[in-house]
């Protein structure tokens, strides 16, 4: 269509499910400043519990971020940090009760954990960068289990 679409996609037709998505988002930074994320010693303190809540935040306001994305009843979601020598791997899990995917939701709250982390290191560490965004999982509905390759 030239004008790019009708809208959203209707989905009164589909069961309600249980649906679960998994997505993760790399922050890439160097060994020290991750020693100081790994510490709590930066100078904004209490950097994971605070992208943790902002993950939160962010996956609740999906759809007011994301056109086409249909407002979900997000029945849980949790935020979890995986440190190594050179990056944080978030990975935010949401499941719903819904017609739809929680999909989006995880994306949006992994990429926001992301972000509030970079703002939190920003200040010692320049350089940091957020390089992968993506879906590891997801199950439910008619397109049933799905995941992805290894990186």
């Amino acid at each position: 269509m030239a004008d790019g679409g009708k809208g959203m996609v209707d989905v009164s037709g589909k069961d309600v499910t249980r649906r679960v998505a998994v997505a993760e988002s790399v922050l890439l930074a160097d060994a020290p400043t991750l020693a100081l994320l790994s510490g709590n010693r930066l100078p904004k303190l209490d950097p994971l519990p605070t992208a943790r809540a902002a993950a939160l935040l962010a996956l609740k306001a999906t759809p007011a971020l994301i056109p086409h994305c249909h407002t979900i009843p997000v029945t849980d979601a949790t935020v979890e940090f995986e440190l190594s020598e050179d990056a944080v791997t978030v990975r935010c899990t949401v499941g719903t009760l819904a017609r739809t995917g929680a999909e989006m939701e995880a994306l949006v709250g992994a990429s926001v954990a992301s972000l509030t982390l970079y703002d939190m290191i920003k200040a010692v560490c320049r350089g940091a960068q957020i390089m992968r965004t993506r879906l590891l999982e997801k199950s439910g509905g008619k397109s049933g289990e799905w995941r992805a390759r290894e990186a």
